[in-house]
């Protein structure tokens, strides 16, 4: 079966690993046990061979309708047939030891035949296991990995080809369910889940939580759907922030701008707490803080821009051949090999994510004020180096505009909270000057007078959408004409015809990324526009971008990292973190958190 275009899936998650839905009721992606782990469902980025599990009415194709249940990530999907209306609800609770993957099959209407094909591949669809009935369970194994699989009422099924198939008739008031449970292989299986209470705690859970969002302003649904998307890209054991649950869907169909996003990034951490601290999450707030000061523990010279769930530094790259990519976009990359780049940008996200965290009254962590003053004397001494810059590209190293703007950044919020808190060990003349000399220098060599605007590096004719946060970071004023400049020329050289999309920088394979063939519009900087255009006194522009915007979502509210404006699809790993900060924070930055009481 052909795949579905990405934004034909939905998420489902535990809070410790996610699995995509199709249209179609067809499972393609589910990595076991982690985010990061082997996937045992790879059709996403290859064919059913590399595994799936679909479950819809025989001879039906995609479902008439899906939707999330209210402020939840459980998802029901819907089919109208000529026998009748049959309804799956997919979700996978909190987990207690092991992963669970509930599906419950209830008819609605009439009767109706539904078929299940489950086909298991572990390590990315390269390993078949065996399968074997043990006390009313189908089980497969193969090495450490291990997958029992019930139904309640138990059904009749057939296994052949290395896939198991059942078929089954529903009646209107009738359910089915099946749990489909993975442990290590050499574990015992583990307790049996009450699946009816499994759900019932999933649906409140999540309700609860959504309830804690203190935005009540427009689009609130919109906002409360981004808020629980990084809630369920939340590694729950660490507090870690996944940049999305896939590797490998291209920025562009049949390219080879294919990354592996399973990690966790260090420049998304100021705009990410800042967004979970203006809902309310002042828990997961701390959560995320406190894994940025263990994974950035160390030698600073040692900083890395991401790391794995749990801190993890070593993050091989590699490409797993036996995938043929989504829509034949290869390679398929397992690792990311950027994270031995050089960004002198993340020095300055840490620093300011510290100052944040400070000023929003989150628990003092008496190793932050440390770490900032090793990170400092750090960049004291390599800030004027190049570096491969925020959008880690893989060509020549350059002096990055938006690099030296994060160092004048970890500067200003280290001078500070020297101000503020005179207690604080630290000599604040010295990062005075610091501060003084970095601005200096980017406004001599990172602005292009004769243009009106900074530009992508020094001495470059190029642009960066990323010159849109210079006055979010309080470089220059808003109303500073260099910074109206630099929005205009963004917006005229990076946007489409319209100015709605922007692509991050001009990617013609020949001067910046070193990459063969171009990307999509990066959806996140057309939302850092609108901020951009607020603080600037252009509100009502920025509105009418903010809405245009929101119809890029799929049909339950997701987004990926990048959009096609000619082709009107989405592109890039799915659902991606970054672009459901940039939704939530644009919306509080426009509406404000409409916070009551």
């Amino acid at each position: 079966m052909p795949r579905r275009p990405i934004e034909d899936y939905a998420l489902i998650g535990d809070h410790q690993t996610a699995a995509l839905v199709s249209r179609t009721g067809s499972v393609d992606w589910l990595c076991l046990p982690r985010f990061d782990s082997g996937a045992c469902f790879a059709a996403l980025l290859g064919d059913d061979e590399h595994g799936h599990w679909r479950m819809a009415p025989r001879d039906a194709d995609v479902c008439t309708r899906r939707a999330y249940r209210p402020d939840t990530l459980v998802l029901d999907t819907e089919w109208d047939t000529p026998d009748g209306s049959v309804r799956i609800t997919d979700f996978m609770p909190q987990r207690d030891r092991a992963p669970d993957l509930v599906r419950v099959v209830e008819g609605l209407t009439g009767e109706v035949t539904v078929r299940s094909t489950l086909r298991l591949r572990f390590d990315y669809g390269s390993v078949v296991p065996w399968m074997r009935r043990t006390d009313g369970h189908h089980v497969a194994v193969a090495g450490p990995d291990s997958v029992w699989l019930r139904a309640e009422p138990e059904v009749a099924a057939e296994g052949r080809d290395f896939t198991t198939y059942s078929e089954f008739t529903v009646a209107a008031g009738e359910r089915v369910t099946f749990v489909l449970t993975w442990h290590p292989s050499h574990e015992p299986c583990p307790k049996l889940l009450d699946t009816e209470q499994a759900l019932r705690d999933s649906v409140e859970d999540w309700q609860d939580w959504a309830a804690q969002c203190r935005y009540d302003g427009p689009h609130r649904d919109a906002v409360v759907r981004s808020l629980i998307t990084l809630k369920a890209l939340t590694y729950a054991p660490t507090g870690g922030i996944v940049a999305a649950p896939t590797t490998s869907l291209p920025e562009e169909i049949g390219g080879v701008r294919n990354w592996d996003y399973r990690y966790c990034w260090l420049r998304d951490s100021t705009l990410t707490l800042g967004a979970l601290l203006a809902a309310g999450y002042l828990d997961e707030a701390e959560a995320w803080r406190d894994w940025l000061l263990r994974a950035a523990a160390g030698n600073p010279a040692d900083l890395q821009i991401m790391y794995g769930l749990g801190g993890e530094r070593r993050l091989p790259e590699y490409e797993v051949e036996w995938l043929p990519g989504y829509e034949d976009s290869t390679p398929v990359r397992i690792g990311n090999r950027a994270v031995r780049q050089r960004q002198l940008d993340v020095y300055g996200e840490v620093v300011d994510s510290l100052a944040l965290a400070r000023s929003s009254g989150l628990t003092t962590r008496p190793d932050g004020w440390n770490l900032q003053l090793a990170l400092m004397e750090f960049l004291r001494r390599n800030w004027h180096k190049k570096d491969e810059g925020l959008w880690e590209v893989r060509g020549p190293q350059r002096h990055f505009v938006h690099s030296k703007v994060m160092a004048w950044v970890a500067a200003d919020r280290t001078v500070r909270a020297l101000e503020d808190d005179p207690e604080l060990p630290g000599d604040a003349d010295r990062w005075r000057r610091l501060r003084d000399e970095i601005h200096a220098e980017v406004c001599e060599r990172g602005y292009d007078a004769e243009r009106n605007t900074f530009t992508q590096s020094y001495g470059s004719p190029e642009l960066d959408a990323a010159l849109l946060l210079i006055p979010r970071t309080g470089f220059l004023p808003a109303d500073d004409p260099r910074v109206v400049g630099t929005i205009d020329a963004v917006r005229e050289e990076l946007g489409s015809r319209d100015g709605v999309f922007l692509r991050r920088y001009s990617a013609d394979g020949s001067t910046v990324d070193g990459l063969p063939g171009g990307e999509g519009a990066f959806v996140v900087c057309s939302f850092w526009l609108a901020d951009a255009l607020h603080m600037t006194g252009r509100g009502e522009e920025a509105r009418a971008l903010f809405e245009r915007l929101l119809t890029l979502r799929n049909d339950v509210g997701l987004l990926s990292e990048e959009y096609d404006p000619v082709a009107g699809r989405q592109l890039g790993n799915f659902p991606q973190a970054f672009s459901h900060v940039g939704l939530a924070g644009t919306a509080l930055a426009l509406f404000g958190t409409g916070a009551a009481g």
